[in-house]
């Protein structure tokens, strides 16, 4: 149910670094933090409840969150990024803690764990889709709820655009992962299907468009490279890189992509329930 390519692939998780992660926690805070919390606002944390923030990165939103459930909750974040788990656990409090951990392994949590479970700017790694809302559905509580948001099928990306363009060139498409993708958005109806056959009851999932100022091409690779943990060019000798970083910004200045032109993008927000 994600985007048709003829080679797609989960993301590597080898390529990210103590530098890509603090670049994320910077650039991450205007973008997938604050629709986090537009996300969270639906998922209506309650005082004493107990949640699970699946790929939460470098903390941001699950700190966010602890200080809604308050003294008696509890927020645990998982990430499978150790660089990015090191930084979140500066943020560690009485409730709220952090572990290495992903979406595909969540048997170490016993049946009916947690009150509500969220996936921000997360559901798009996920080249599998089913086996995670399934291992989700057994977590969660009866009544419990599930939150994702995610980018939608379709959204026009200039500068993703431009890397396609630029890695079919010589000599960037002798690397193999220059004709896979890792990214799986889905449309609005691929996501109700997968949220019923899981198990769940729906009680929103809705696409929403949304309008932002176009950051410069250099910022935006800034936010790809980060936000990607690497894999925007990660499969490239390191030698490349900063050759194909070049062309690609001067690809995407060329196709018009400047800070003038607004982008837009369309966001899936769900929220199911465990009946």
């Amino acid at each position: 149910m994600a985007e048709n390519h003829p080679k797609a692939a989960n993301p590597s998780l080898d390529f990210d670094n103590a530098q890509l992660a603090e670049q994320y926690e910077r650039v991450s805070l205007e973008r997938q933090f604050r629709s986090g919390q537009q996300l969270i606002k639906q998922l209506d944390p309650r005082p004493g409840e107990r949640m699970l923030d699946i790929g939460a990165g470098t903390g941001l939103l699950a700190e966010y969150v602890a200080g809604l459930v308050g003294a008696s909750g509890e927020v645990l974040g998982i990430d499978p990024l150790p660089h990015r788990i090191e930084i979140a656990n500066r943020k560690t409090r009485a409730n709220l803690r952090f572990q290495v951990g992903n979406a595909f392994d969540l048997s170490e949590f016993g049946e009916s764990h947690f009150d509500a479970a969220y996936m921000n700017a997360v559901f798009h790694w996920l080249a599998e889709k089913r086996e995670p809302l399934r291992q989700i559905f057994r977590i969660l509580k009866r009544g419990g709820r599930l939150g994702i948001s995610t980018g939608a099928r379709g959204n026009p990306n200039p500068l993703r655009s431009a890397r396609a363009i630029v890695l079919a060139r010589e000599p960037y498409n002798q690397y193999v992962a220059a004709s896979t993708t890792v990214i799986h958005r889905v449309s609005v109806d691929e996501m109700r299907t997968l949220l019923t056959e899981a198990g769940f009851q729906l009680k929103t999932v809705d696409v929403r468009p949304i309008s932002r100022p176009q950051a410069s091409p250099e910022e935006t690779m800034e936010f790809s490279e980060a936000s990607s943990f690497g894999n925007f060019l990660g499969h490239l000798p390191e030698g490349l890189r900063a050759r194909a970083r070049e062309e690609i910004i001067r690809e995407a200045k060329s196709a018009g992509a400047t800070p003038e032109r607004p982008r837009e993008r369309l966001q899936i927000v769900a929220i199911a329930l465990k009946p």
